[in-house]
């Protein structure tokens, strides 16, 4: 699928994104890990390592073909993207804590990503047909850094620009994000009514379990109700565009970046339901 979509619009698309990331971004943000330590290592815990696991059984369970099962796999691996932040913004959850997780993820899943997908990779057999290269990975690490880097660095020069832009920058992600969408489904609408078929149950059912862990465990183990709420949107408001982009340029396997645009559909829809439940339960004054 090499076509001024995947070659241009797409690394653009996901440039825009993370540096919209990198403007929300401080050094003190890598800070404040120290100061919520079981808020961000219970969070982490779900998102790399409940929620692979939870996927990988659920394509298991559910039979999915194997490009489509990588895809799943690859769509968990993902970081959590610039819409966990707004979620987490909009139904009162610890936007700051979303900031911090979100930084540090981005960083570990240029390694675990690579991991889990060829994990799943050489599980499916399809080491003929799809690989992870180092130049590929190399690359990745340049379309997701280097903006996130530019992005901090604008906001550290000029925090009244990136103010302005933050609003205009999360819209923005937000198009970007539905237009890749409808532009895979778009091309592969001969098969697209069977890839719903196929994957959309996984997807519904993968996406409600990793926005109910999400706020669960770290209730469980006593993490406030507004960190518990950004855990919630961090881990299931995945990063469908840096999985998207993996799936048709680094992978070269359109089939596989189907469960992130399907996944998407859901994502929006449940994020937005359960994040108005949950919300109900802060008390006002400590918003």
């Amino acid at each position: 699928m090499d076509t001024i979509l995947t070659t241009v619009a797409l690394p653009l698309a996901l440039g825009v994104i993370m540096f919209g990331l990198g403007l929300d971004l401080t050094v003190d943000d890598f800070r404040r890990v120290g100061r919520s330590p079981k808020a961000v290592v219970t969070a982490l815990t779900c998102q790399l390592l409940v929620l692979p696991a939870v996927c990988f059984g659920l394509v298991l369970l559910l039979d999915l073909p194997p490009l489509l099962a990588i895809g799943m796999l690859l769509l968990a691996s993902s970081p959590g993207g610039t819409s966990a932040n707004l979620f987490s913004h909009l139904f009162r959850g610890d936007v700051a804590l979303n900031i911090s997780l979100t930084a540090i993820n981005s960083v570990l899943s240029l390694v675990t990503l690579p991991l889990i997908t060829n994990f799943a990779i050489d599980y499916f057999d399809q080491g003929d047909s799809v690989s992870l290269p180092l130049v590929e990975v190399v690359k990745v690490f340049a379309i997701v850094l280097v903006p996130v880097a530019v992005g901090m660095w604008v906001h550290r020069r000029s925090p009244g620009f990136s103010g302005r832009m933050e609003k205009p920058v999360r819209v923005g992600s937000a198009l970007i994000l539905a237009a890749l969408v409808v532009a895979i489904l778009v091309d592969q609408r001969d098969n697209v009514t069977g890839y719903l078929a196929d994957v959309g149950l996984v997807a519904a059912l993968f996406c409600a379990t990793s926005l109910l862990v999400g706020y669960a465990v770290p209730r469980v183990v006593g993490v406030t109700e507004k960190q518990a709420i950004a855990s919630s949107m961090e881990i299931g408001v995945h990063n469908a565009t840096l999985a998207i982009y993996i799936a048709v340029e680094v992978l070269d396997e359109t089939e596989a970046s189907i469960p992130a645009a399907v996944y998407s559909i859901f994502m929006f829809v449940f994020a937005a339901g359960w994040g108005y439940l949950v919300s109900r339960r802060v008390d006002p004054a400590q918003t």
